[in-house]
């Protein structure tokens, strides 16, 4: 016992010395003043926020209010970089609400094909689009009966791919009876699922359905196709469905993009709100909490934190802007370029045509492709990034002229369109206002060129195409309107593309200013 006290007291002694050293400011094992300096902070630190001021590494409280401030900021960026994709989906339920499809046997058809009056993104002008829109909350299960020679794909409330229609999807290009299922509904009613249906299980209770049919054969015959043989209607009411009502947008102007100012984070909890808590991962969930969008709960921002919110969406969608524009194409957007290592400005929609955003090993999110896609464009399916020699569709984008500068409305530009376009359908031009990213509204209804127009052809074959505020003397077929003070851009789409464009071996001039 008398040894085991003198070890306490011992170990008694050791400790007190040990802490004196310490107290008097002395290091038992000194670390190197690299090491020291790395870990320990300034009393004045200057930042891109300003002067950072502490006492000893302690913050003063101006600058946890100034740093507190900045991070607010800079999470309501990130919310609305990785937020745009749900909001562009929820802008396009809420636009075709609005123009009066609202039911699943409501659908919205463009049978007089797109023009520039509803507010699309980068809609073409070449083939007619059917938009169902499916509440399966409201609804349950819900049955699309497809008719053949459909295109088209099915995305979930936060666009993401579902499923296929179509050629590369399960009825191959036939048509037939799409079953939509809830979330949850195929574990609640497992061994209990109808048979005689293509399954699509969803993880959101709002899915988008975009079809394209082909107007090869005139666009009477591809409207009534869709409109005698397209059926959509509650799995509950298969014994007698409702009546179809095909509401076209011929001559209606309505909204479908989502908010660039503080109206987009209500978009994103409208989101929130509505479908299950698992559709976003407990990351990102817990992003939208830190600025106080959380399920169940209302969103109702201070003014102090609306006004960071505010300017957090201003500088957000610049960032968009500027990443659609000027993408890093030697880092984050490294393929994107349609003809790399050439300078050129075409641009694809897709990094790699990874229309999963998911980098080369499939498991790395390229956060950057993401928002540069969905901020000009919608639908997301693999199909849209098959390449197969004269099927399906390709595309470049020109956001930039050939001296890497914006458009201006007022100047005349021109791209050269060579000879022998390898396309097994036909090719089509057509002009985007910048700030909708829509179609330009300008005094041609539908501002888009292709080749199954009578334009006028070069002596070898090959085209000229002009855009201006008026068109050039003798080129008056070949020429889109642009609008003084307006910026706009310009996407080539590729209808049946054959090898000579795939291999990029075939490819039109820069779009090239005159004055």
């Amino acid at each position: 016992m008398k040894i085991i006290k003198k070890q306490k007291q011992s170990i008694a002694a050791l400790a007190g010395i040990t802490l004196g050293l310490l107290i008097s400011g002395q290091a038992i094992a000194k670390v190197s003043d690299e090491t020291l300096n790395s870990i320990t902070t300034p009393d004045r630190v200057e930042t891109s926020i300003g002067t950072l001021q502490f006492i000893d590494g302690a913050p003063l409280p101006e600058t946890s209010r100034k740093v507190y401030d900045h991070l607010d900021t800079m999470r309501g960026v990130d919310a609305f970089l990785k937020g745009i994709p749900g909001a562009s989906l929820h802008a396009l339920i809420s636009g075709t609400y609005a123009a009066g499809a609202i039911e699943a046997h409501q659908v919205l058809i463009m049978d007089k094909m797109l023009d520039s009056q509803p507010l699309f993104l980068t809609g073409n002008t070449s083939t007619m689009y059917v938009m169902p829109t499916l509440d399966l909350e409201r609804d349950g299960p819900t049955v699309m009966e497809v008719p053949p020679g459909m295109l088209g794909l099915i995305d979930n409330a936060w666009f993401r791919y579902l499923g296929d229609i179509g050629p590369l999807g399960p009825d191959r290009g036939q048509g037939g009876k799409f079953l939509i299922l809830p979330p949850g509904y195929e574990e609640a009613h497992e061994g209990n699922i109808p048979e005689g249906y293509y399954v699509v299980p969803s993880d959101s209770y709002h899915v988008w359905v975009v079809m394209r049919a082909s107007v090869a054969n005139g666009i009477e015959a591809a409207a009534q196709n869709i409109k005698e043989n397209l059926r959509i209607y509650p799995l509950a009411r298969q014994d007698n469905p409702p009546e179809m009502e095909f509401i076209s947008s011929d001559g209606k102007a309505f909204n479908t993009i989502h908010a660039n100012n503080f109206k987009f984070y209500e978009e994103v909890n409208a989101v929130i709100q509505k479908e299950p808590l698992e559709l976003l991962d407990p990351e990102l969930r817990g992003l939208y909490a830190s600025i106080g969008i959380k399920k169940g709960k209302p969103f109702n921002p201070d003014a102090r934190m609306k006004k960071l919110l505010t300017d957090a969406v201003a500088i957000a969608n610049a960032t968009a802007r500027t990443n659609v524009w000027y993408p890093r194409t030697e880092g984050t957007m490294k393929g994107i370029e349609v003809f790399p290592g050439t300078d050129s400005a075409w641009t694809m929609g897709w990094v790699d045509k990874n229309v999963f955003f998911n980098g080369s090993d499939g498991s790395t999110m390229n956060s950057d492709a993401r928002s540069y896609f969905h901020y000009f464009a919608t639908g997301i399916t693999p199909a849209m990034a098959v390449s197969i020699p004269g099927k399906g569709s390709d595309y470049a984008i020109a956001f930039l002229d050939a001296d890497k500068q914006p458009f201006d409305g007022a100047k005349t530009y021109k791209v050269h369109i060579p000879a022998n376009v390898p396309v097994n359908d036909f090719w089509a031009l057509t002009v985007y206002d910048s700030q909708t990213r829509s179609q330009l509204q300008t005094d041609q209804r539908f501002p888009s060129i292709d080749s199954l127009q009578d334009l006028k052809q070069n002596g070898d074959g090959s085209y000229n195409i002009y855009f201006a505020p008026e068109a050039p003397e003798g080129y008056e077929e070949n020429w889109l309107q642009t609008i003084p003070g307006k910026s706009w851009f310009t996407a080539l789409r590729m209808y049946g593309p054959l090898e000579e464009w795939l291999n990029r071996s075939w490819r039109p001039s820069e779009v090239m200013p005159l004055n």
